[in-house]
């Protein structure tokens, strides 16, 4: 399943479980403040219908009965029905009392018009004009002792005493829940609508937010087919683009080293074909007697002088191997710098005095240099670093070491002809030489050394003539 399916159908489903629990807090919520409104109703038409029962006599009660009858109409006594309230005056006794005529009328005959509300009405006045008797539409009976303690769920009820006995007030629970339920329903209509365009909404800003996504896999699968210069930078804002900006950063990378591999295998043919075409020649040429007397010596001399060329090559090929790939061929301990460069002069001095070159050295006499590295792999380093030195240099050499900010510095430079600007980029690659190089892999070492030890190394032209390599390491503590 795609990446963008699996978004839109987690956010759905968490957006229908947020939204049915909301439901259905809302739906006690809804229930909660309509019981309690009503109930606040039901204190208000309790104390209106209190109120008139106080001022309530039998006499004014006979003479609007006495007007309704005159005017033929139908005379309500009681309960009174308000707003879905319906109410109940009885006795002590529990019999319902009619406030119009003061008469007991026993509570088996008080029943429910609808489950909605309870009506008691008197019948239409006769023309003999006899008193009519309170009588109930029966649907459904009810029993005030349940309704006063509680246990019949289906009211509201709210008691007050009066000087006729007990007011008690009615309202239909199934009446407010069918109220709840509709504007509930309308609620549910909005959340139905307001999710829908939700979850549009979140499909289309997760496609435009994946979309960077996919094309950064169509990116990956050129790697992935080494197809390393074609791949393209992939435009996106914030972690997306970071890591789109990584994988291309991490092709070119790879396209370098494809090249460079590359170019590895062919100078490195080349660097081992030329000793052996020279022994192979100078052997056939001994063995088919095309050399005689001091020819042949002169050939057995340059046999051995390109087989020791030819075992130096292959000896600095496996120890670069090894330190690109082998962990335990670098061995670090605390290395005294002051004493591996002493060491270094010292190894050198036969090619200064050789070439009539003067070194310079300049080194800090109180600080202490310590870093952390492999003594021998340091040491050679700083040897082919000073050989290419030797090299190159006209006259003098200087070495420079301090500490500054925490880091051992070191610097070896030359007052030669400097480094060719088409090469300094790639100085540092394995088989590349400047004039008068010999393998090409000694800078190369003498990098992967200084990076084994923690350090970094540059190169780069004086502004007064020479070259100059410039390298730095942590400062260790002994």
């Amino acid at each position: 399943m795609k990446l963008v399916h699996q978004i839109n159908i987690a956010f759905g489903a968490a957006l229908v479980i947020v939204l049915s629990v909301t439901a259905v807090l809302i739906h006690f919520v809804l229930l909660d403040h309509f019981m309690v409104a009503q109930k606040e109703d039901m204190k208000q038409v309790s104390a209106e219908i209190t109120k008139s029962l106080e001022n309530h006599t039998t006499l004014t009660a006979v003479t609007s009965l006495d007007s309704a009858k005159l005017s033929g109409e139908a005379v309500t006594l009681s309960p009174v029905t308000a707003s879905g309230i319906s109410a109940i005056v009885t006795d002590n006794n529990g019999n319902y009392v009619d406030v119009n005529t003061d008469e007991l009328i026993p509570m088996a005959s008080i029943n429910i018009i609808s489950s909605n509300a309870m009506i008691l009405e008197t019948a239409t006045a006769t023309q003999s004009g006899a008193v009519p008797v309170a009588t109930a539409k029966a649907v459904e009976s009810i029993n005030l002792d349940k309704i006063w303690d509680g246990s019949d769920s289906r009211y509201l009820v709210d008691v007050t005493a009066v000087p006729q006995g007990k007011l008690t007030l009615l309202t239909s629970v199934s009446k407010i829940e069918e109220i709840e339920r509709a504007l509930l329903g309308r609620l549910l209509l909005v959340f139905a609508i307001g999710g829908v365009l939700i979850l549009v909404l979140s499909h289309l800003i997760t496609r435009k937010l994946i979309k960077p996504l996919i094309r950064l896999k169509e990116e990956l699968t050129k790697v992935k087919g080494r197809q390393f210069a074609d791949v393209q930078l992939v435009k996106a804002s914030g972690e997306i683009g970071a890591v789109a900006r990584t994988v291309h950063e991490m092709a070119g990378e790879l396209h370098r080293f494809n090249r460079a591999q590359k170019q590895f295998f062919q100078n490195a043919s080349h660097e081992l074909k030329s000793p052996l075409m020279s022994i192979a020649g100078y052997t056939e040429g001994i063995r088919d007697g095309v050399f005689e007397g001091e020819s042949v010596r002169k050939g057995l001399d340059i046999i051995l002088s390109e087989s020791a060329r030819l075992k130096n090559i292959v000896t600095e090929m496996t120890l670069l191997a090894k330190l690109d790939s082998e962990e335990d061929i670098y061995k670090p301990v605390v290395v005294n710098v002051k004493e591996l460069l002493t060491e270094t002069i010292e190894r050198v001095n036969p090619l200064l005095v050789k070439k009539q070159l003067a070194l310079h050295p300049s080194i800090e006499e109180h600080a202490d240099m310590l870093v952390l590295a492999d003594r021998d792999k340091l040491l050679q380093a700083l040897l082919n670093i000073s050989s290419n030195a030797v090299r190159y240099a006209n006259k003098h050499i200087y070495i420079h070491a301090a500490v500054h900010g925490g880091r051992v510095e070191l610097s070896v430079s030359d007052d030669g002809n400097g480094i060719p600007e088409e090469l300094l980029p790639y100085l540092f690659h394995r088989f590349v030489k400047g004039k008068d190089g010999e393998s090409g892999l000694g800078l190369a070492i003498a990098r992967a050394i200084v990076e084994r030890c923690g350090g970094n190394i540059m190169a780069a032209n004086r502004a007064g003539g020479g070259a100059e390599f410039s390298l730095a390491f942590p400062a260790a503590t002994a």
